[in-house]
């Protein structure tokens, strides 16, 4: 069944300018269809994963508010800056530690609440 009409449409792709011979046509061409479907299953790839990583960092620090020691790697999560640099102000002695161990650092929950009161 072929179709007399003939419509001037632009691609919602390439938003170029093509004679289309149905009412439903979107597209200049395949190509052009394929690389838009394309374009919308990566960005919305894109966007679930993003979504699940946010929703994984506030589970975290959700998990993290109910703990009274911390590691220093809760911490950093906690405080959103790098291991280094949670090591480098216990250093300072702006952060209070206990040492389990020698490879075992706690820090109270009360002490890092205690940086921003001050």
């Amino acid at each position: 069944m072929s179709s007399n009409i003939h419509i001037q449409r632009i691609c919602e792709y390439c938003k170029e300018e093509f004679t289309a011979r149905t009412t439903k046509t979107k597209y200049c061409s395949h190509k052009c269809n394929n690389r838009h479907y394309k374009e919308k299953t990566k960005g919305a790839k894109i966007s679930k994963s993003n979504e699940e990583t946010t929703q994984k960092i506030t589970l975290e620090v959700e998990k993290l508010n109910v703990l009274d020691f911390l590691t220093v790697k809760e911490v950093s999560v906690l405080l959103n800056c790098s291991i280094k640099t949670v090591y480098r102000n216990i250093k300072n002695g702006t952060i209070k530690t206990i040492n389990l161990g020698s490879r075992t650092t706690r820090i109270k929950r009360s002490d890092i609440n205690d940086l921003f009161n001050k």
